[in-house]
């Protein structure tokens, strides 16, 4: 782990290696830890680059904006104090939806996108999530994260993993592991802000579906679970879907976390991905061509063009 100061507060991170700049973006909860089983083989050929968000891991917990365009600001000025100008960016979950983001704000430092489990990609997330945008949720979760409640967790994830996980399959342990944080009071609020600026009581209110069109000419890879209950299986196809030219591979029997399903498989495709995919060139010209016709353009790059990500991903809605 590494610290440094952003807008007098700590951001903390994970980075090492050598190669093209590779930044690993993880989901609500979670940490730059979720990248663990992946981290270094990643490292033996790239610059990795994996920060815990604010408001969560060992990064500060301030009162502050916890929406999707405030996490793609965050990358942004991260990698420039850190002197990173283009990079191919991995996001999980949330993490997903940050990525998206930052190449819909940031499309002239972005060369390629990795797409995992992604949030943004229509309403369906678990029933834990709309619960936690109610009203009266904030008590609810300091009395569910207190110490005795906790420790009856833990003893009983063996049963609960045996009775289908409360729903969360494969990947159950882990995610009753990922809630303990919350007993933290900045952990908690930090949730409860980034929850309720990317979804309701109905789902997920965050998307990118209306703008996939702009990320024609974006490398990009889907990379989902046949046993995701958190976000719907069938997001990753339709993030496929939505992203002309875009790859997918499906990892059978993985849940929410393919990364730590098969670390092995997940190393091995984006590696492949990357080595068989040029960076993308951002062409302003054809930008804004393309926004005005509301559909891909295919043409050739514009003569001098900057050299850089073109794509599109997602907004905040609503």
């Amino acid at each position: 782990m590494r610290f440094i100061e952003v807008h007098g507060y700590r951001r903390a991170f994970r980075m090492a290696g050598t190669g093209p700049p590779l930044l690993l973006v993880h989901g609500i909860t979670d940490s730059s830890a979720t990248w663990l089983p992946v981290f270094d083989a990643l490292a033996e050929h790239f610059t990795v680059i994996a920060p815990d968000l604010l408001g969560h891991g060992e990064s500060a917990k301030p009162r502050a904006d916890y929406a999707v365009a405030a996490y793609a600001n965050g990358m942004r000025d991260l990698l420039s104090v850190l002197g990173i100008d283009r990079i191919t960016i991995v996001g999980h979950s949330l993490g997903g939806g940050v990525a998206m983001q930052f190449a819909y704000q940031f499309p002239e430092r972005v060369e390629r996108i990795v797409l995992v489990c992604p949030a943004g990609m229509g309403a369906g997330v678990h029933p834990a999530f709309r619960l936690a945008t109610l009203a009266g949720a904030g008590p609810a979760l300091m009395a569910i994260t207190s110490w005795p409640v906790r420790t009856a967790v833990k003893a009983s994830i063996p049963i609960v993993k045996g009775l289908g996980g409360f729903g969360l399959g494969p990947d159950a342990e882990y995610v009753l592991s990922l809630y303990g944080h919350l007993a933290e009071e900045g952990a908690r609020n930090a949730f409860l802000r980034t929850i309720r600026a990317a979804a309701d009581r109905r789902g997920q209110t965050i998307t990118m579906l209306d703008r996939g069109y702009l990320a024609a000419h974006l490398p990009t890879l889907v990379i989902g679970g046949t046993r995701d209950t958190v976000i719907p299986s069938g997001h990753a196809n339709r993030a496929h879907r939505a992203f002309p030219g875009s790859r997918i591979e499906i990892f059978a029997g993985a849940g929410h976390f393919p990364h730590h399903f098969d670390p092995d498989r997940f190393v091995k495709t984006v590696n492949e991905f990357i080595a068989e995919t040029e960076p993308a060139i951002f062409d302003p010209l054809r930008w804004q061509r393309t926004l005005r016709r509301g559909r891909p353009i295919v043409a050739l790059p514009t003569p001098g063009a900057k050299p850089v990500g073109q794509p599109e991903p997602m907004r905040e809605q609503g």
